[in-house]
């Protein structure tokens, strides 16, 4: 039984910082390809990051481009996102999915992920 937990979330600051994890178990000597979202109340889950099992590569939305870091320690395995210059409309519930048989290219949709944590509220005042 795959299980995702994220922590992290809380409330910051415009302008601030804050760093999630998402710890993923119950799958060993698989590495699956990780993604956080964001639903924010009466939208939909809209991709923020991804990162491939390797970590060698990593993909952005264009909102969060250069303000958000994804990172993962296949050692712990966990995956971060570093986020930097939160501005209010960062505000939502994060969410971090893992991806073990979605096809190559589809990080962005959250429908080709596998497993999905419980999420953590993020919220950014102005």
């Amino acid at each position: 039984q795959v299980q995702l937990v994220e922590s992290g979330g809380g409330l910051v600051q415009a302008g601030g910082s804050m760093r999630l994890s998402c710890v993923y178990s119950g799958r060993p000597g698989s590495t699956p390809g990780m993604g956080w979202f964001r639903q924010a109340p009466g939208k939909e889950r809209d991709f923020v990051a991804a990162i491939t099992w390797s970590g060698d590569n990593a993909y952005y939305a264009d909102s969060v481009k250069g303000r958000f870091t994804i990172s993962r320690d296949n050692a712990k395995n966990t995956v971060y996102l570093q986020m930097d210059g939160l501005k209010p409309e960062d505000t939502a519930v994060y969410y971090c999915g893992a991806q073990y048989y979605g096809p190559a290219g589809s990080y962005y949709r959250s429908g080709a992920y596998d497993y999905w944590g419980q999420g953590t509220q993020v919220t950014v005042s102005s």
